[in-house]
């Protein structure tokens, strides 16, 4: 396990960020980030949504300063994108790592700790226990080349946290990683969590990212549309399901007029814009002799509520 970290600090915060590029014709330029702010804490696991297109990619690399800002403030661990200090602090997985190929598992985390100025002894120890973490320690002597994609994004994310960062980034960490291999990098992710490390991802996989993220920002033609918990964005105040004791068709017949009633996995759905039209519904089960074992909300998926927020802001832009 990892040590708690040390003073707290705000890992990434940006502020009112724009990132403009020329295109070919000089006199056209294309906004990739239109004057974004956005604050990821300490400790928590925060993922970058957004289509092809959106932007993220951009705002990555201008976080790691691969490439600058045209204005506003972007800082790591509190300071300047840009400082040396800040980076040192800052584990990165690309979308698509590449690796010498000729090189074996174990070989390519040493070669890559002695670019970063890892002493030989702190290489030792890290090493077996990076490559047992992301269970590749029995390929630890496989030549990278016999990988398929899956292991070689264990790989990278092993080489992210070879130096023991405070903040780590990862692009697509998940891409081409078979169910059993994400299960693995998931729960690498909640032990790093659990130590304090942060977590700034983004990914295409959105259950992935509802099983992981504690936070999540919406972002979409260079603006952030929304930022919130997982558990906010896809809460649904309209649409009720309450599991009934016997069979459910009983209780959708005594709810016969409610809005858009159905039985889903035994339970039956409703939709009530308000708190008394819901309370009505419960009056007409009670009064059918229906008996109540639960009453809940109903939560879209993360992907549902992505693609309604995407559309509604492209709405009220066009």
């Amino acid at each position: 396990m990892l040590p708690p970290m040390d003073a707290p600090v705000t890992p990434i915060a940006v502020t009112e960020l724009r990132k403009t590029y020329r295109a070919w014709r000089k006199s056209r330029r294309i906004e990739a980030l239109g004057g974004i702010s956005l604050e990821v804490r300490e400790g928590e696991i925060f993922g970058l949504l957004g289509p092809n297109g959106a932007g993220k990619t951009t705002l990555v690399k201008v976080l790691l300063g691969i490439c600058h800002a045209t204005s506003g403030d972007a800082r790591l661990m509190g300071r300047r994108v840009g400082d040396a200090r800040a980076r040192r602090e800052v584990g990165y997985l690309p979308e698509n790592l590449r690796l010498p190929d000729f090189l074996s598992a174990e070989t390519a985390l040493h070669f890559l700790g002695r670019l970063s100025g890892m002493p030989s002894e702190a290489r030792r120890k890290a090493v077996p226990v990076l490559l047992e973490r992301v269970g590749l320690l029995d390929r630890r002597r496989s030549k990278v080349r016999t990988f398929s994609k899956g292991m070689t994004q264990r790989l990278g994310l092993a080489q992210a946290l070879l130096h023991r960062p405070r903040l780590v980034v990862l692009d697509e960490p998940t891409d081409g990683v078979d169910p059993i291999g994400r299960k693995e990098i998931r729960d690498v992710l909640f032990e790093l969590r659990g130590t304090g490390t942060t977590i700034f991802l983004n990914s295409h996989l959105l259950s992935e990212v509802e099983l992981i993220c504690d936070r999540v920002a919406i972002l979409d033609r260079g603006k952030i549309l929304r930022v919130g918990g997982v558990e906010e964005l896809t809460r649904r105040t309209d649409r009720w399901r309450i599991a009934v004791e016997g069979d459910a068709g009983a209780a959708l017949a005594a709810l016969d007029g409610q809005r858009e009633p159905q039985v889903v996995r035994g339970a039956v759905e409703f939709s009530a814009p308000s708190a008394l039209e819901m309370n009505a519904a419960i009056d007409r089960l009670r009064a059918a002799g229906i008996v109540i074992r639960e009453v809940a909300p109903v939560s879209a998926s993360l992907e549902e509520a992505f693609l309604e927020i995407v559309e509604h802001g492209r709405e009220g832009a066009s």
